[in-house]
Order: structure tokens, then sequence, then C-alpha cells
């Protein structure tokens, strides 16, 4: 790291002509590309590291071609010679979902999502003028091959797990005509591909993009979809008839004739049910199958989505064994299989997580029940052997950076927890009233800190249980 961090230096050094003040590597996001924030007198910079030349080329050359119609997005500032490392300009930390999470559905939060829908038209209809397509990093358009991708994605990812019976044909006949009907849209131009509210980024009220690399050639609709149907922005009815009504009009504004709106709504509502489907095939793959505890917890909230977008909206096509199973798929039967049990104000169960030193011993359980799950987080690699982390504790983000990027500590967790909700389920289901959880390696600083910190915001969210969490060698060098 120290390595990427030098090359960096030195790519700024090389466009500033003054080193940085300091750099600081920013949480990890989707791929393998790694952040780092640049701080340099009152100015910032973003750096972007990452292996994938073909990527960055793409992103680079897509954000020069918005760039240069006035589009939002960041500018280049400067490209290293192996395309590995490039600066961008700082577009400010807060995304449109941040937004929403701490003003909520608010007159202002309406706004923001008005201006991401007109700044949306804008780089669909212009930025697709001059585009070179042939940077597409998949397919070039997100045509009929590209739409059965994601309905197979959720085939065998998570249709196929719920072991329902159907007629397999008859099933792909149907996706052979959805997909079929939905390629022959009049409105093709620049598509996003994923368009979410965190891809969003607000800085004083003013809306820019980021991570449009995965574009290509598609219906308007889609991106459109994609943000006005995200399950965890719980958008009501109003503001999702609304906002689609708004974009329709910002569309029109830049279109040589007005759209069908007809049609357009029918293939909307298409591309609607597409986007979910491939966002449950997703928590699918990375929950079912990968185990990842996120993915898992968000199943639930996705078919409540599927649910109410198959008791409200109609498409213009008819699919009878998909309509058939897919009706199937969001019963409260299948639904309640996902959805955890939880915690209420009546629940009598506590939850103790504690870190500990093995050098100092395992905590004592002083309930009735005498013991309880202790897991051992010494075969981790040890943050605290590395000059850097010795001060630090898996409360740092350098070292939580460094357990989630260089370590298996993701792998173990999911594995610990696949094991702790057994219980938990069990417990609350019985009625139990305790339940010890610790984790321990060599200092009790790094690694078991993180891991029980990790674990109890795990239970939280999944269960509602009462947690008390205690780093019990934490009288030296925690901080509170």
């Amino acid at each position: 790291m120290q390595d990427v961090i030098a090359a960096i230096e030195a790519l700024f050094v090389e466009f500033k002509k003054t080193p940085s003040d300091r750099i600081e590597k920013l949480p990890q996001s989707g791929g393998d590309r790694k952040y780092f924030r640049i701080y340099s007198q009152s100015d910032t910079f973003i750096a972007t590291y990452n292996l994938n030349v073909k990527e960055n080329h793409t992103f680079i050359a897509f954000t020069r071609h918005f760039k240069s119609k006035g589009l939002p997005v960041p500018e280049i500032l400067i490209v290293s010679a192996d395309e590995k490392i490039y600066l961008q300009g700082d577009l400010g930390t807060a995304s449109l979902l941040n937004e929403l999470e701490q003003y909520g559905h608010s007159d202002k939060l309406y706004r923001l999502f008005e201006k991401s829908l007109t700044a949306l038209a804008n780089m669909q209809i212009k930025g697709d003028a001059g585009l070179d397509y042939n940077l597409c990093l998949t397919a070039k358009e997100f045509g009929k091959q590209a739409i059965m991708s994601d309905l197979l994605y959720f085939k065998y990812y998570f249709l196929d797990t719920l072991q329902l019976p159907y007629d397999k044909q008859a099933m792909m006949d149907d996706f052979e005509a959805l997909s079929t009907y939905l390629t022959r849209t009049e409105n093709k131009y620049f598509m996003f591909r994923d368009f979410q509210s965190r891809n969003i980024i607000v800085k004083d009220e003013i809306v820019n993009f980021i991570d449009f690399q995965g574009g290509m050639k598609g219906a308007l609709q889609y991106d459109v979809a994609s943000l006005l149907w995200q399950a965890k922005a719980e958008l009501s009815e109003t503001w999702k008839d609304g906002l689609l009504e708004f974009y329709m009009n910002e569309v029109d504004k830049l279109l040589e004739r007005p759209i069908d709106r007809t049609t357009f709504v029918s293939q909307y509502n298409g591309y609607v049910l597409i986007r979910l489907l491939q966002v449950m095939g997703a928590y699918g793959f990375r929950g079912l199958f990968e185990r990842k505890a996120h993915f898992l917890a968000s199943i639930p909230l996705g078919l409540k989505n599927l649910k109410f977008f198959l008791e409200h909206k109609r498409i213009g096509i008819v699919t009878p064994e998909f309509d058939r199973v897919l009706r199937l798929v969001v019963s409260n039967e299948i639904v309640h299989r996902f959805e955890p049990q939880q915690a209420n104000a009546d629940t009598a169960l506590l939850i103790e997580v504690n870190s500990f030193s093995y050098r100092k011993g395992i905590p004592e359980d002083e309930s009735p029940n005498g013991g309880g799950f202790v897991f051992d987080m010494r075969s981790i690699l040890n943050p605290g052997r590395f000059d850097d982390y010795k001060t630090l504790t898996g409360k740092d983000q350098p070292v939580q950076d460094f357990l989630e990027q260089r370590t298996r500590m993701n792998e173990y967790l999911n594995s610990v927890w696949d094991l702790i909700d057994i219980a938990v389920e069990d417990y609350l289901k019985r009625g139990f009233s305790h339940l010890m959880i610790n984790f321990g390696c060599t200092g009790g600083q790094h690694r078991s800190v993180y891991a029980a910190e990790q674990t109890a915001r795990h239970l939280r969210n999944k269960y509602k249980v009462k947690l008390v969490l205690t780093h019990t060698n934490s009288a030296n060098w925690l901080r509170a």
C-alpha cells in the first residue's frame, strides 16, 4: 500500500508541482478500485488506483467525453503513464442516498431527485452524441442478449434456489417474448446501467455522477427505473409517478419530437421488472451463494418491492408462466422464509459481545448459562505487526481497510455469522435470556475488536436485539 501511495504522490507532484499535505485511503467501493483523498492546503483531490487498465481507460474516456458536453461528471486532471492511477476533482462525500437518510422524504429531497433526473436526461441524450461505444466494457448495447442475461441471472441465482415447480420451456418462451418486446424501444441513448442514489454526489445542492464506466447504449427507461425503484430509497407511489412525469417532460425538451407516453410507460414498467429481477439475482448470488450477510438481509426488502410492482403495475405483454411463478416468489410464505425473527419490547434475550486478549484470558460468563461462543482470531494476519497500525485499533479505518482487503476476515466473519445466527434465532423462539459471544486475539486490540464491532452491528441490524458490546482490554488504548 505504501508503494501505491508513493506513486500517487509522485503523480500529484507532476500535476501540481508541489507535494501534498497528506493522502488518506477511502473505504473500498465496487470492484477492485481503491480510492484516496489528497489534501493540498485548502484543496482536495481524489486518486483512483485500479489494476484493471481497460476499465480505467473506459472511465477516463467516457468522463472526458461527457465533460466536453458540459455534463455533471468529475474532471480528470492527470493520468499515470500506465493508466493504473488517475486524479480527479473532489466532488464531495455526500451521495443522494446519504441526503435521503439524513433528511427523509422531504421537499428538499424531491427537488434533488428532480435535479438528478434533469441531469440524467441530459447525460443520456447529449452524452450519446459522438460517444465511442467501442469503449464499452461488455456489450455495446443493452439489447435482447443482455436482457436475457439479466433474466437468467435471476433464474439461476434466486428462483432456482427456491425449488419451486415450473415449466422450464414455457418459462424460457416467456423470457424470449419479454426480451424481444423490450428491445423494440424507439428511444435508445447512453444508458448509465447502475443509476442509483449512491452514485449521485450532492454538493451545495448540485448533483454530479460517478461510476458510469459500465454504461452502454440502451433504453432511456432503464436508468430512471433503477433510480425510482431502488428498494433502499423506499419512494412512495406519489413520488415515483410525479418524478417519472417530470423526467418525461425533461426528455421531451431534448428530443426533436415528444415521446409516445403510453408506449414509453408500458416499456418503462418492463424495465422496472428487469431491474428488480437483476437486483434479486445479485442478492441471491452474493447472499445465498457467497453468504454475505448484507445481501441476505436485503432479500426481504427486495421481495416486497417486487411484490408491490406485481400488484400495481402492468407491462404491455403477457407472459403466463413467468407471471404465475413470480407471484409464487413474492408470496408471504417465501418472504417469511428470508425474514429473520426480530426482537421486540417484550423480548428477554440480551446478547453480550466481547473482544479480549488471550494473554489475559477469556471473559467469564456470569449468567446461569455459564458460557457461550469463543472465536479465535489469531489465524487472521495481525495488523499490529506493522508500524503503521501499532497504535491503532480495530475501530480505526486504516485497520479496518487492512483486515478487509489484506486478510480473509470477511470470509471468516460470514462463517461466524452463519453459526451464531442459528443460535440467536433459536434463543428468540425459545425465550432464552442470555447469549455471550467472544472474539479473542493476541493483544485484544485489532482483530478481535474489529470482529466484535462488526458482529454487534450485524446482530443489531438483523435481529434488533438488546446488546452489550465490551472491549475487555480497552483500558490502556481503546478510545471511547
